[in-house]
């Protein structure tokens, strides 16, 4: 999957190009507006992203991830290596202590993910301080012609470049999930 990203100062403009992409077959989860007057968009009920998605935690907690990968697999090797798990305590203190130090590397990273903006965020923090709002769809190939279709009749859209998409399995769970919430 490929995502487009446009710049918009118009709302209105915005809701018309979602309910046009709609639709045509985009999925509403495909669908996205970042910006920072998060008010405004939920009121023209468009698609927004979530705000624990607009700070870098997600990276950041799989770098502390390896991190606590790396520093477990080191406190289990040194016990073995070392001989200390021949002891009457055996293996259960080195695997708590492991786990520990796992946990703590995650939360870490985390922590710092969430002082820290995300990627795109920093990429549009131009257009975005000056009040304008992004958008952004991720297509499939095939969709790519109805996107095009869509944005030809919407001058006020700006082009601002391409990215990589959310994984499609990642996108399918998203539409699934929406689609059992309007059932209940």
């Amino acid at each position: 999957m490929q995502r487009h990203y446009y710049i918009s100062d118009n709302l209105n403009d915005l809701e018309m190009v979602e309910s046009e992409l709609e639709a045509q077959g985009i999925d509403h989860e495909q669908i996205h507006v970042l910006s920072e007057r998060d008010a405004d968009v939920e009121r023209h009920q468009l698609h927004d992203v979530p705000s624990v998605l607009k700070q870098d935690i997600m990276h950041s907690g799989m770098i502390g991830v390896g991190i606590g990968l790396a520093l477990a697999a080191l406190v289990m090797l040194v016990a073995w290596i070392s001989g200390w798990t021949g002891t009457a305590a055996g293996w259960i203190p080195f695997i708590f202590l492991a786990i520990a130090l796992f946990g703590f590397s995650v939360w870490e990273g985390s922590l710092f993910g969430i002082q820290t903006p995300n990627p795109v965020m920093k990429r549009f923090e131009h257009p975005l301080g000056e009040g304008k709002h992004i958008f952004f769809v991720d297509v499939k190939p095939a969709q790519e012609v109805i996107l095009d279709r869509v944005v030809s009749h919407h001058p006020l859209l700006k082009m601002a470049g391409t990215g990589q998409a959310a994984p499609a399995w990642a996108e399918g769970l998203q539409h699934r999930l929406h689609q059992l919430r309007k059932m209940m």
